[in-house]
């Protein structure tokens, strides 16, 4: 008899550790689900989700800079991998230095824009594309006269560890005669 004691003792200590280890993993498995549960990694899952209007700010930020002349003002809006593809140039710009130098020939025209139509598409709470028209003034460095260019745009941003939005793609290019 005294060895059926001693095996139910071990019956039970196995049904605990059993039951202890089930528990265990069921709990990190959820805690894995939970920890995972936003995509947005890096300490930014409790981010307020960005608003349309903060989107459509974005584009004043882009716009104010280019009204100050500074080329590199504006590059400090662009990702440091960002592509640009701009209106009046051919060359795919996908460095700060060559973002610059596209700026650097676009400023002397003293361009404002304004946006005429705008979709802004929010793709999580890191990572928004507005894409629309808009129309700039520009002014002819040499003659002084004014013309004003219709344009197709599109601008992917990415939301950075810091709370800074940053232009990773933009596309703009000239509307077709119509």
């Amino acid at each position: 008899m005294t060895r059926r004691p001693a095996a139910t003792s071990i019956r039970k200590r196995v049904a605990v550790a059993t039951a202890v280890a089930v528990v265990a993993a069921g709990t990190f498995a959820a805690g894995a689900g939970v920890a995972g549960a936003d995509s947005g990694g890096k300490g930014r899952q409790h981010a307020k989700p960005v608003t349309k209007a903060q989107v459509l700010g974005l584009f004043d930020n882009w716009n104010r800079a280019l009204r100050t002349g500074d080329p590199k003002k504006v590059a400090d809006l662009y990702a440091k991998d960002a592509v640009l593809l701009p209106t009046v140039s051919d060359n795919v710009r996908t460095d700060r230095a060559e973002i610059v130098d596209y700026f650097e020939h676009f400023l002397k025209n003293k361009p404002h824009g304004k946006k005429i139509e705008s979709v802004v598409n929010v793709l999580d709470r890191n990572s928004v594309i507005d894409t629309g028209v808009y129309e700039f003034a520009l002014t002819d460095p040499e003659s002084g006269e004014k013309s004003d260019v219709k344009a197709r745009y599109t601008y992917a941003y990415e939301k950075q560890p810091d709370g800074t939005w940053l232009i990773v793609n933009h596309h703009s290019s000239k509307m077709p005669e119509g």
